[in-house]
């Protein structure tokens, strides 16, 4: 990473600090090198307790200490903010944007002619080092601002290029799909539970199986089917289960979770 780079947060959530955090400890910045701006005050202190970063009322005042600009407000005030910060806002500044749903050319619209522009989707596992994120530059951004977003961004998991036109996509799967795997774990844990198991063994065995099979399938490089085939063993328990799935329509619910989801993406985009 440059050494003279800086980097500031208009926005510092929960997402916000995650990012920080994990820059931080894969050594991609240090907290000196950093500031943040929120409205709340509260979450203010918060972002400076958990990174040691200094804060600031005044967005513009972060564009004013760093030239690396990570916009984390939430989607509808995106446009809203950049207006604002619009007249700091020099050449000299790369604005790497992960508010979701809002797409490059209205942060670009938003922007003085010729702004460099990043637009990420990180997932919450970031708060862990493990998100699943895709990235798309925007048409005046350089190789060399895409290359910083990537070594930024694998600092905190997977961190993958994309074109635009899929980054919507990449909102219903990995943006949303903390989601769905939490929601099938808690019927993971539910069905157990109906079995006999008390809650706390249910939910233990189900987080680890979760765990277990991602891992098995990472280290392995195993595709989904072949390692449920290798699970599933002719008239036994498996197949019995996943007949109880597929009469549930359980494959094509989650398909369309991931479709509406995205379409709700490109909605936002468009407001």
């Amino acid at each position: 990473m440059p050494a003279d780079l800086t980097l500031g947060f208009i926005g510092t959530g929960q997402m916000a600090t995650a990012l920080a955090r994990g820059f931080i400890q894969a050594r991609r910045v240090t907290a000196r090198q950093m500031v943040g701006s929120d409205p709340d005050p509260l979450a203010r202190a918060r972002f400076s307790k958990e990174t040691g970063a200094q804060t600031v009322s005044q967005n513009t005042e972060v564009l004013r200490r760093a030239r690396v600009i990570l916009l984390a407000t939430k989607p509808a005030q995106a446009t809203e903010v950049l207006q604002e910060i619009r007249p700091a806002f020099t050449p000299a500044h790369l604005l790497i944007s992960i508010a979701a749903g809002v797409s490059l050319a209205r942060l670009e619209a938003a922007l003085p002619a010729g702004a460099r522009v990043v637009r990420v989707m990180p997932n919450t596992a970031a708060l862990v080092g493990a998100s699943a994120t895709a990235f798309a530059a925007g048409q005046h951004a350089t190789r060399a601002d895409a290359a910083l977003v990537q070594r930024l961004f694998s600092a905190v998991g997977l961190a993958l290029p994309l074109k635009e036109s899929l980054l919507d996509a990449v909102t219903g799967l990995s943006g949303s799909g903390p989601a769905y795997v939490c929601a099938f774990l808690e019927a993971l844990v539910d069905g157990g539970v109906a079995c006999g198991l008390p809650r706390t063994t249910a939910q233990q065995l189900a987080l680890q199986t979760l765990i277990g099979t991602a891992r098995l399938l990472q280290e392995k490089n195993l595709h989904p089917a072949l390692l449920k085939e290798m699970v599933t063993s002719p008239g036994g328990t498996t197949i019995e289960g996943l007949h109880a799935l597929a009469e549930g329509a359980f494959h094509g619910v989650v398909m369309n979770a991931v479709r509406r989801a995205a379409e709700k993406a490109t909605r936002l985009g468009q407001g």
